[in-house]
């Protein structure tokens, strides 16, 4: 089971979890991203294409799915203005073993960040800017590029 949803509204974590239980396998492993508020961030506003988005999630879902034979896999991504300390991502890979859970959602949250195309905007004060991918993002999306023994 995949599900992809690009939403305006808060992630329901328990909704969420209910759905990664429901696939029915030994494990759950999951990642939440909260807004920071690094350097006086007051406000992060993420824009998306609409279709191309969830059709890049999809396909970072599937190449989990693929690689771990995941029971789920679950991205949710907020668009739209939020404040630090909210909730911006979340995602979940569900397995028979641990080990493939917790690799699978590292490897979600890793492509999603440089694969999918969303647009961030950061707010101080008065000051707005639009933000690139960082080196890190781009190194841990990589490293699964790496041919696996």
């Amino acid at each position: 089971m995949i599900h992809i949803s690009v939403q305006q509204s808060p992630i329901d974590i328990a909704a969420e979890m209910i759905r990664a239980e429901a696939a029915g396998a030994g494990a759950v492993a999951t990642f939440t991203g909260l807004v920071r508020a690094d350097d006086g961030v007051g406000t992060l506003e993420l824009e998306h294409y609409p279709g191309a988005t969830e059709a890049a999630l999809l396909k970072v879902a599937q190449g989990a799915v693929a690689r771990w034979s995941l029971s789920a896999a679950i991205i949710v991504h907020r668009v739209g203005p939020m404040q630090p300390g909210e909730r911006i991502v979340f995602v979940a890979a569900t397995a028979a073993h641990r080990g493939a859970a917790l690799e699978a959602s590292a490897y979600l949250i890793d492509r999603l960040k440089t694969d999918a195309p969303f647009w961030k905007r950061e707010t101080r004060g008065s000051t707005s800017n639009w933000v690139e991918a960082r080196d890190g993002d781009h190194a841990a999306a990589a490293k699964w590029d790496a041919p696996t023994n």
